[in-house]
């Protein structure tokens, strides 16, 4: 492997106030990874590059190019009014109206991990497992939404249904494997090449020889290439037309798209904290109200008490605190009059047809059902988490 170049310095321009400091690395383009009585973890992905801090003013949000992330992302932000606006589709750059002060930077995924890195973007939506691979427990990132609710899948060691696997259920099972040696070692071909051998070595297997491959790796065990993989898998269903199976105990980590964020930015660039705090208020009001919905009905009763009694008896009636009853007043004989009561309650989607006929057998009539965008709480305990992280 070619020796690690490292080359720092600052230039100060006579003709700009900009500081520039740049960093270059060399090291070898070749990939290779072999673990034998002890997992050896040679580092490659990577081509000579150079990276450039510059000071600068806007705040900048990286988002994923394309791909299904892309649109969800796309999607997710446009229902908390952050619509993103790309007048041109070639550009990588856009905006969001809302937030003036923001710029949108559509890139691979695993760049906006990396510009995170190196100070180029602020923030990122992307996906957790992308996140935990190219980050690798870098203390500069921080887990501002891990949730978002969209991207969801996992990163799992799978194997061949049938000949020397046909018994092996269980990473156990596959660690005490007496076929493997350091001659003849386990197979493994992934894209993860942090996650996948850290795994397997945290597991106790002990021979194993981890090559990297991008796309269609259940292909490998049937082609020979590979006896193992360690793939991310949402439903089961490639994993399975190509006959191979999840090992028990075999979950690297679970995923789902994720809003991340630079300490060192939050701390020290203008605007980021203040954009952060607003895009984790929309977004975890909206996604709160997701599934959830305003019922609204009149219920015949003698005081509010008495009918806040009546729908609390009920299991599927409490709401987000409880019912809010008011008087609905009608004019009766030159005379106002309190007759009805109106209760409104938060309930889950799903639950909405058995919540109508929990009302109907306590007397609520006129029953209206309203969709909700946002349900804004006290102060998210993920702001208070997020300010106890950054040391404020």
């Amino acid at each position: 492997m070619a020796a690690a170049l490292d080359l720092t310095g600052v230039i100060q321009s006579s003709s700009s106030p900009l500081t520039v400091r740049w960093k270059t690395n060399r090291r070898s383009s070749k990939y290779e990874m072999v673990c034998c009585s002890a997992a050896t973890y040679i580092a490659g992905d990577v081509a000579p590059r150079a990276t450039m801090e510059v000071e600068r003013s806007v705040v900048r949000l990286g988002i994923p190019s394309k791909g299904r992330l892309s649109e969800q992302t796309l999607d997710l932000l446009k229902s908390c009014q952050l619509t993103v606006r790309k007048p041109n589709p070639r550009q990588y750059t856009a905006d969001i109206p809302l937030l003036p002060n923001l710029e949108v930077w559509f890139q691979r995924p695993k760049d906006i991990v990396r510009k995170l890195q190196l100070g180029d973007l602020d923030l990122g939506i992307v996906g957790y497992d992308i996140v935990s691979e190219y980050g690798q427990g870098n203390e500069d990132f921080v887990i501002v939404h891990d949730a978002l609710q969209y991207g969801d899948c996992r990163l799992a060691v799978a194997i061949p249904k049938e000949g020397i696997f046909e018994n092996i259920n269980s990473i156990d099972e596959l660690t005490k494997m007496t076929q493997w040696t350091a001659e003849r070692p386990l197979r493994v071909v992934t894209g993860f090449t942090y996650l996948g051998p850290k795994f397997l070595k945290e597991k106790g297997l002990k021979h194993v020889a981890v090559t990297t491959a991008d796309g269609a790796l259940e292909s490998c065990p049937a082609m020979g290439t590979a006896d193992a993989i360690v793939d991310l898998v949402s439903s089961g269903t490639t994993l399975r037309e190509n006959n191979l199976k999840e090992v028990k105990g075999g979950t690297v980590l679970q995923s789902q798209a994720v809003l991340i964020a630079s300490k060192r930015s939050l701390r020290s660039r203008e605007g980021v904290l203040e954009i952060t705090h607003e895009m984790l208020e929309r977004l975890e009001a909206h996604l709160t109200a997701t599934g959830k919905i305003m019922v609204t009905a009149n219920m015949r009763g003698d005081t509010a008490e008495e009918v806040a009694h009546r729908v609390l008896t009920q299991t599927s009636l409490c709401g987000l605190q409880g019912p809010t009853i008011s008087p609905v007043y009608c004019l009766r004989d030159s005379k106002v009059k309190v007759d009805y009561y109106a209760i409104n309650i938060v309930v889950p989607q799903k639950s909405l047809y058995k919540s109508i006929q929990q009302l109907r057998s306590i007397g609520g009539s006129g029953v209206l059902v309203s969709k909700l965008t946002y349900i804004f709480d006290e102060e998210t305990p993920r702001w208070r988490k997020l300010i106890s992280q950054l040391g404020m």
